[in-house]
């Protein structure tokens, strides 16, 4: 995942790009494909070998997949639009969490990524802000993701609204086993968190 910007707060400043943000729909399966695949090589192409990032980008971004998700009723899609342009989107998921976090209805942030050249412009927080929303009217008690732990930039965003680690979880690219942080953001008072295990990412 590649965020930008800081989180809401009675401080913070909004977005200096005009933007909107919408759910996706089943006709944009393509437009989600190709900027799935643009965001996912501009945030990682340089720290991961090119053989295994071609395997997992036709493993999990190709417009039939993307359609299949689009279609799924417990997947959901927000795009962020500037001038007519997508740059940026989320994924969420209603989906159970590992076993360190005990959530009666939890909503898993799937996947975040803003465009390289539009970082640092509030796309990012504009984002999580329409994710926290949704969740929020869903009446989920947290949002729960996995975050690679060499992702620095992302894990620091990540913390700066409140998300804490509970636990790890591997993540395969290509041939390459990767660890992921299991990071948690409740949204009610939520039950005691217990020692995470592993568990495969879905």
């Amino acid at each position: 995942m590649e965020p930008d910007n800081t989180p809401r707060s009675k401080t913070a400043t909004m977005p200096r790009i005009h933007l909107t943000i919408r759910q996706a729909g089943a006709e944009d399966h393509e437009r989600i494909a190709r900027l799935a695949r643009k965001t996912f090589v501009d945030s990682f192409a340089t720290d991961n070998r090119p053989e295994d990032m071609a395997a997992y980008l036709e493993e999990a971004f190709s417009p039939r997949i993307q359609a299949a998700e689009l279609a799924a009723p417990s997947s959901r899609f927000l795009i962020a639009e500037t001038e007519g342009l997508p740059v940026g989107y989320a994924r969420l998921m209603e989906i159970s969490t590992p076993p360190c976090i005990k959530s009666e209805k939890p909503l898993q942030l799937a996947r975040l990524y803003v465009c390289k050249n539009r970082i640092g412009s509030g796309v990012g927080a504009a984002l999580m802000n329409a994710c926290i929303d949704d969740a929020t009217e869903r009446r989920c008690d947290g949002i729960w993701l996995g975050v690679w732990s060499r992702n620095a930039r992302a894990i620091q965003f990540y913390r700066k609204w409140g998300f804490a680690q509970m636990g790890t979880q591997p993540f395969i690219l290509g041939s390459d086993r990767q660890t992921d942080l299991i990071l948690w953001l409740p949204l009610k008072t939520s039950p005691p968190m217990i020692p995470c295990q592993k568990r495969e990412r879905p």
